[in-house]
């Protein structure tokens, strides 16, 4: 059976169709080269000889009403099925096109690697529609949001927001979405080596709030296979997001992806503590200097004195080094909480920042990539079901 069929006279975007599919996507594709579209399901399933696909593409050539006719029945008919137009359609027609039921737009210039990342996209969304009821976890259909925070700056919390993201994504792939809610000064772009058409201020528009299929196609893709809403390019505009959005836009997002990961801004400014409420981990950050660590012992008194401390804690020592003249245990005393995760300072990490390049996307050696690796885990299905079976035998005994 193929996974994916193309309806589409346009000979050259089907071999670029064909050659992102075999360069690294399982199945096949099966191609209707015809600018007429089938009348339904069932004509279509009659001229390929199959039953249903995964993924339907719309290719070039096809005129954009006979689409949006073809998709709106579709809709109707088979919902669950991943419908992609390859067109350069207005922004104007973009709302019409989600609300007829066409899941996400590609560019007919689009190269083979961009191909690839959406298609796997759509099969992630055709799984995901599919999912049994028993098989949505723990939370209930909503993903985990994992917040990244820190009472200082400088400690390095988006390089590991970002790694966080990528690591997420290996396990989950076109499933995490990574959210830079360091408003004025967010570094989740640079940090991704990205440069997003559109950022939060979109994000949080009426028309994304009232609709996920609009906030979606606000979300710039990575090619390591996850979503990215970046921060706005001018500090000005984050005076014009408030901390009710943001709530909403966090809500949204966990009922679309499996993992939301939130880099914030230091301290604990409104729109961090609105993230914090909407969390279901907690990732505190801290380096190994007396200042930091000072900040994080203040942050979580705080935070328990107000109650909104999520249960799921995770307290990351970064940069650790030997030579600071602190250890661990020193580190415990003073926060007053014990470190899950101790990340060694390493080159390596910084110069991937500096590249623009999570050290985990490129699965180097360095003790530092096994520590992060270690707090992505934390985050796997298969390791949060272990920890609350050693939980539960340690109360039975």
């Amino acid at each position: 059976m193929s996974r994916f069929v193309l309806l589409s006279p346009n000979g050259e975007f089907d071999q670029k169709l064909r050659a992102a599919v075999a360069n690294g996507l399982r199945g096949s594709v099966q191609t209707i080269a015809s600018d007429i579209l089938p009348a339904g399901p069932a004509e279509l399933f009659a001229l390929l000889n199959q039953e249903q696909p995964e993924v339907l593409i719309i290719g070039p050539d096809v005129p954009y009403e006979e689409a949006l006719r073809f998709a709106k029945v579709f809709d109707v008919q088979l919902p669950g099925l991943s419908l992609v137009l390859v067109s350069d359609v207005d922004p104007s027609f973009l709302l019409h096109a989600m609300r007829a039921g066409i899941r996400d737009i590609l560019s007919p210039q689009a190269d083979a690697a961009e191909i690839r990342v959406l298609l796997e996209r759509a099969c992630q969304s055709f799984a995901t529609r599919h999912r049994t009821p028993e098989a949505q976890g723990e939370t209930n259909g909503n993903g985990l949001v994992i917040g990244v925070f820190s009472p200082k700056g400088g400690v390095g919390k988006t390089t590991l927001a970002t790694n966080i993201a990528i690591g997420l994504g290996q396990i989950a792939p076109m499933s995490v979405v990574i959210v830079d809610l360091d408003l004025q000064f967010g570094d989740v772009a640079s940090g991704l080596y990205l440069n997003p058409e559109h950022t939060v201020t979109d994000a949080v528009s009426p028309a994304a709030a009232q609709d996920s299929l609009v906030l979606k196609a606000f979300l710039t893709v990575h090619p390591a296979g996850i979503y990215a809403l970046c921060a706005p390019p001018n500090p000005v505009d984050a005076d014009h997001i408030t901390p009710e959005q943001i709530t909403r836009l966090l809500q949204q997002l966990a009922q679309e992806f499996q993992y939301v990961v939130l880099d914030t801004a230091p301290g604990m400014p409104e729109i961090g503590l609105a993230a914090m409420e909407q969390c279901t981990d907690v990732v505190w950050v801290s380096a190994m200097d007396i200042p930091s660590l000072r900040g994080l012992r203040s942050g979580l008194q705080v935070l328990r004195q107000l109650e909104i401390m999520p249960e799921s804690r995770h307290v990351v020592l970064n940069m650790a080094d030997a030579k600071a003249g602190l250890n661990v245990q020193d580190v415990e005393s003073t926060i007053g909480a014990p470190v899950d995760v101790s990340v060694p300072r390493s080159r390596a990490v910084a110069l991937s920042t500096n590249r623009g390049i999570p050290v985990l996307q490129e699965s180097k050696k360095d003790p530092a990539v096994k520590s992060l690796r270690q707090l992505v885990e934390r985050f796997n299905p298969a390791w949060r079901a272990q920890a609350q079976r050693k939980l539960h035998r340690r109360v039975v005994i």
